[in-house]
């Protein structure tokens, strides 16, 4: 099956079309490159000179689609040539032949040429010295360096710079690609972060108010609607102060701090004071030590959103907390009862769990949470040693 070439590139056409012009045009004018008496013409007059030029006309056609068909072809039309009175733009056609199988060839081409033309040239120039003994016989060198090292070698290098400029553009492209992909995790980090906080602020008020506006709704006690609306108006209160704070930070633009004044253990107490206003019966057991403030935000974050889903889906019954440290990690631990619930409930989307398990991710903790027969508990071991933290 022959094989298809591509079209020549308009600008070898153009080549190809103004060479054979030039040539014609010095073919009819008479002039030669040699004497008709030259012992190497072996083919006097005018006609055979125009054959090895047609045929290099047609190789700078071939210069970019196939360069190294174009090299061969070129090699036997320059070596008929050599037997004829020859034409200049014969040989400038074929410096040009070369050049071109040294740039758009493949890269063994691009290798070889230079190495196979000094070989060339450095025969070129010892052989006939050492056997004629004339400093003419240099010339000979001269001439076959000028015609094939001296193009080879420039293709050479236009090789080399283009090559090292394709790798410096496509470096730059993979930096900016690399920089983009950078700023997509962050902008996704940050706004995960975000989220988390958001939920954690307002998740719990907002499920307050959502129980006991239920319940003031379907008693009629107006004892029992006033503790329901000042519960629901604390919780209204609180949530507020909570977003005013996210968007304070929102507005800053600073996202590489947490929100101003962020929870820390210290504020358990009045966080278990609040579920308990909000109907939990919950205990407290805190031992703490010093523990760094991004594990104080997580466990507090974590024991907020635990209660805040008891207070939305668990069964009437105790809720316990337990924060401890143990072992270089702080064991936080938050159980409460499973199973059927009467009462007003709060559908949720499963955020709360996706957030608590982040915070523990990006801590380098563990994170479980789950029914162990009739108590459903929230578990998180976070470490509290600097070098026990991803950074």
């Amino acid at each position: 099956m022959a094989v298809r070439l591509s079209r020549p590139h308009r600008f070898d056409v153009v080549v190809a079309v103004g060479g054979l012009l030039g040539g014609l045009l010095l073919w009819g004018i008479g002039l030669g490159t040699r004497p008709a008496d030259e012992p190497t013409v072996l083919f006097d007059g005018r006609w055979p000179v125009l054959l090895p030029l047609l045929v290099t006309a047609g190789c700078e056609l071939l210069r970019r689609v196939a360069p190294r068909t174009a090299l061969v072809t070129g090699t036997a039309a320059l070596t008929l040539d050599t037997v004829t009175q020859g034409n200049v733009v014969t040989l400038i056609m074929f410096t040009d032949v070369v050049y071109a199988a040294v740039l758009y060839g493949t890269p063994a081409s691009a290798r070889r040429v230079p190495r196979v033309t000094g070989l060339l040239t450095v025969a070129a120039t010892v052989v006939p010295f050492a056997l004629w003994r004339v400093p003419e016989a240099l010339l000979i060198g001269v001439a076959v360096g000028v015609l094939s090292f001296a193009p080879a070698s420039t293709g050479l290098i236009v090789r080399n710079h283009r090559d090292a400029a394709l790798a410096a553009r496509l470096r730059a492209e993979q930096t900016a690609l690399l920089a983009e992909m950078d700023r997509a995790q962050a902008v996704t980090a940050e706004r995960a972060r975000m989220a988390r906080e958001l939920h954690d602020m307002v998740a719990n008020h907002l499920s307050a108010i959502a129980i006991h506006s239920t319940a003031a709704l379907s008693l009629d006690d107006p004892d029992t609607s006033k503790e329901a609306l000042s519960v629901i108006r604390e919780n209204s209160v609180a949530g507020l102060d909570e977003m005013r704070r996210l968007i304070g930070i929102l507005r800053d633009g600073s996202g590489d701090r947490e929100p101003a004044a962020a929870p820390t253990l210290d504020g358990l107490d009045d966080l278990v004071e609040g579920a308990r206003a909000n109907g939990l019966h919950v205990t407290l057991r805190a031992d703490l030590g010093e523990v760094p403030t991004p594990v104080e935000l997580a466990a507090y974050r974590i024991v907020q959103e635990s209660l805040t889903n008891a207070l939305k889906h668990a069964s009437p019954g105790p809720v316990a907390v337990t924060v401890a440290r143990r072992d270089g990690m702080l064991d936080v631990r938050v159980s409460s009862r499973y199973g059927h619930r009467d009462g007003p409930r709060v559908p949720g989307s499963g955020a709360g769990l996706v957030g608590m398990r982040e915070r523990a991710a990006l801590l380098g903790g563990t994170f479980t949470a789950g029914p162990e027969g009739t108590v459903w508990t929230v578990r998180a071991s976070l470490p509290v040693a600097e070098g026990d933290r991803p950074e």
